[in-house]
């Protein structure tokens, strides 16, 4: 009996491996090649002879994705354990590549035959994006908001908790609940920013209004919130009716390069600005244009708050997938690249919160969700949303877990022309430690 689709994949793969392959394998036609089932060993599934051409096309991260997506290829059991364990196998040095030699060849060829993968490169699943116009334009940074924010208030809705947060938690206590989480992260903010009875915050990128939505409930702040994604400024505009904040709360479906103009130059200044994962959005180009536009739009004393993902030094950030998939143009620079922006626009850096650890709870929470309810997930987005959905979390999960990604909170004040920030002296004013504290009853 000939050998079976797995067996003749392994040899392959084993080519180009020093060593043996460390995952196991199974093929469309049921046959198992590879590595010894165990703990710690991912089974890789390809469902169809499609998954090999698209990872001979596209060796690596983008060849996966693709693959994974399109239902062309699966991770036995759960998707996160998969993942970092072919991780930590790539990192550790278990597994190295090398060259395979001239006698070697003739062979691979004959594999590849047989295994039919010398055809055209497949299309990429039409769920990756395909974005035209001129880097961080106003058109092209239109289009990819809608791509990602735009898949549907329902959609989100199921995905997120109830104050519809789609930015890292704060966890106090690693028994808390996502909504406890959320809640303490919107608490901490607005303790940073000092909002009371009366201070106007002006929220720069407000998602589905969380944090403006609790700063006027909690806190009794005036708020200005501002979006470019209209499935997020009527959702952000149903929250206010409601819950009663009708001249408290008001969203304009508005760029960042207009506030100035357009909200600063009527309205302001403001006693507070936020800007919660959207400089992520801002390319470097652009970055000195929304420092100034914090900076323009505080008041003299007045206190700026950016919750920003960032990247290492030597870490990749996003990556391919991202780019691809989620969210192109999306920039991670070290945060102290970002702070020197900041500060050149005339800011003043009070305090650096790195939260990368807590993201890692949130995403799994965010991902738990859509496991358990995957088919609603799939009704809404199609398989292969849902499926693309399941690996962005399952892999941003790990990117913060691994310090390939992180997320920071920057306080900064804009100081008086002597100097005077009007900050605390010390960090309790603004300290969230425990639910009795946050107010709100165990779920």
């Amino acid at each position: 009996m000939g050998a079976g689709a797995a067996q003749r994949v392994a040899g392959a793969v084993g080519a180009f491996l020093d060593g043996p392959v460390p995952v196991r394998i199974r093929a469309w036609d049921g046959s198992e090649a590879g590595a010894a089932p165990g703990p710690g060993v991912p089974t890789v599934v390809l469902r169809s002879r499609r998954a090999l051409r698209r990872l001979l096309w596209e060796p690596g991260e983008m060849g996966l994705a693709h693959a994974y997506v399109s239902g062309d290829l699966d991770v036995d059991g759960d998707l996160a354990e998969g993942l970092s364990a072919m991780w930590v196998l790539i990192n550790s040095g278990t597994v190295t590549k090398r060259r395979p030699g001239a006698r070697e060849l003739p062979g691979l060829a004959v594999t590849a035959a047989r295994l039919g993968l010398l055809r055209t490169k497949p299309a990429p699943p039409p769920e990756a994006i395909r974005v035209r116009g001129r880097l961080h334009s106003r058109r092209r940074d239109r289009d990819v908001i809608a791509h990602h924010y735009d898949a549907g208030n329902a959609f989100y809705s199921l995905l997120l908790d109830d104050s519809m947060a789609y930015s890292s938690g704060y966890w106090t206590a690693p028994e808390n609940t996502l909504a406890q989480a959320q809640h303490d992260k919107l608490e901490l903010i607005c303790r940073k920013l000092d909002l009371a009875p009366g201070r106007r915050l002006l929220d720069i990128g407000c998602g589905w209004g969380s944090l403006a939505v609790h700063a006027a409930r909690e806190h009794g702040a005036q708020v200005r919130a501002v979006t470019i994604s209209r499935e997020q400024r009527d959702q952000v505009n149903a929250r206010i009716r409601a819950e009663g904040l009708a001249g408290k709360v008001q969203v304009d479906l508005l760029d960042y390069r207009d506030v100035a103009e357009r909200i600063t130059a009527t309205d302001g200044p403001f006693d507070a600005v936020s800007a919660i994962e959207m400089g992520e959005h801002v390319g470097d180009e652009h970055y000195p244009t929304f420092a100034a536009t914090l900076h323009g739009a505080l008041r003299p004393g007045g206190r700026a708050l950016v919750q920003q993902m960032s990247r290492g030094a030597n870490a990749p950030g996003g990556g391919a997938f991202i780019e691809t998939y989620v969210t192109p143009d999306m920039i991670m620079r070290p945060v102290g690249d970002t702070l020197t922006f900041l500060q050149h626009a005339g800011l003043e850096v009070r305090d650096v919160h790195v939260m990368r650890e807590h993201y890692v709870p949130t995403i799994r929470a965010w991902l738990a969700t859509l496991e358990e309810r995957f088919d609603e997930a799939v009704s809404l987005l199609g398989e292969r949303g849902a499926r693309m959905w399941r690996l962005y979390l399952a892999g941003g999960a790990l990117a913060f877990e691994e310090n390939r990604m992180g997320v920071d909170q920057i306080l900064l004040a804009r100081p008086t022309d002597r100097g005077r920030s009007g900050m605390p002296a010390t960090r309790d004013d603004w300290s969230v430690s425990s639910r009795a504290d946050a107010g709100i009853p165990e779920s």
